[in-house]
């Protein structure tokens, strides 16, 4: 019988592939399928122009009766939603749609090919089908972030532009990195729906300031553990705080630069547990 696939097979391979020109032929390959259904493409714009449209009535109308939000003005706040939609957008488009698919590979045994090219598994897993189409849900965010800057009345410096992706940039890192752990524990569970679930529930802390934890002893939980041990309330807010131009700790951006590289670390660890865990289908 044969040997089945490990994570040591994924380490026999030819070194330095070019990982460049790989990428290119998954951002071709994404393309074409683009292409192939562009009733579906099209589809998902407008329910995307729809869901962003909804959320701007409301919060237009929660600005309506109040001048601010925990500090954060009507302006401030649409810079603050235009992030995190930017974030999802960048996230959507790369990660989501192929670490999702991980349980499938697992069960499938479609895991089996993806050990066995000469290419780091990881990096495979993580970029062989990009969502294209949601680099369009960068337009209304990127609109409603110029906004916010017309009237709050804000030019960013060019630092402020380099802070800001750097930033962003450290946040889908951090993002990622916890996304991929949660996949990873398909190879132990086989099926694991409910910690892709989870995965959003607590990225929904995201969605709001973390200014708005306080002023309870629930609240100020939540703003010490994810800050300090899950830093999710930092990955919207910090980049927001930047380029709208509200005062910030450099304390935070150091938390969050931390944060990413920790992340990082421990997710490469936790997926080559997982492969060494992991059993061929044929076996």
């Amino acid at each position: 019988m044969p040997t089945p696939p490990t994570a040591s097979s994924a380490l026999q391979r030819p070194p330095h592939p070019d990982y460049l020109r790989v990428l290119k032929t998954f951002v071709r390959n994404s393309l074409v399928r683009e292409m192939q259904f562009r009733g579906n493409f099209l589809i998902e714009v407008l329910t995307h122009a729809f869901w962003f449209s909804m959320q701007l009535v409301f919060f237009k109308l929660v600005f309506g009766g109040v001048n601010n939000v925990s500090g954060w003005t009507q302006a401030e706040y649409f810079g603050f939603m235009a992030t995190g939609m930017i974030l999802n957008a960048l996230m959507e488009a790369f990660f989501v749609p192929n670490l999702a698919n991980l349980s499938e590979l697992v069960r499938t045994g479609g895991l089996d090919f993806a050990l066995l090219k000469p290419i780091d598994t990881q990096f495979l897993i993580s970029f062989e089908k990009l969502d294209l189409g949601a680099f369009c849900h960068l337009v209304l965010p990127a609109a409603l972030l110029s906004y916010s800057l017309i009237e709050r009345n804000h030019v960013p410096t060019v630092g402020d532009v380099g802070l800001y992706v750097l930033l962003l940039t450290l946040a889908v890192l951090f993002f990622y990195s916890l996304m991929l752990v949660f996949a990873s524990t398909s190879v132990w569970l086989g099926r694991n729906q409910g910690l892709y679930e989870f995965w959003f529930y607590i990225t929904i802390f995201a969605r709001y300031p973390r200014d708005i934890y306080q002023g309870s002893l629930a609240a100020d939980v939540v703003a010490i553990g994810f800050s300090y041990v899950i830093p999710i309330l930092l990955v919207v807010t910090v980049p927001a705080e930047v380029i709208v131009g509200k005062p910030f700790q450099p304390f935070w951006l150091l938390t969050l630069a931390v944060a990413a590289v920790v992340a990082l670390f421990v997710s490469r660890f936790v997926f080559h547990l997982a492969l060494r865990s992991y059993r061929s289908a044929s076996s």
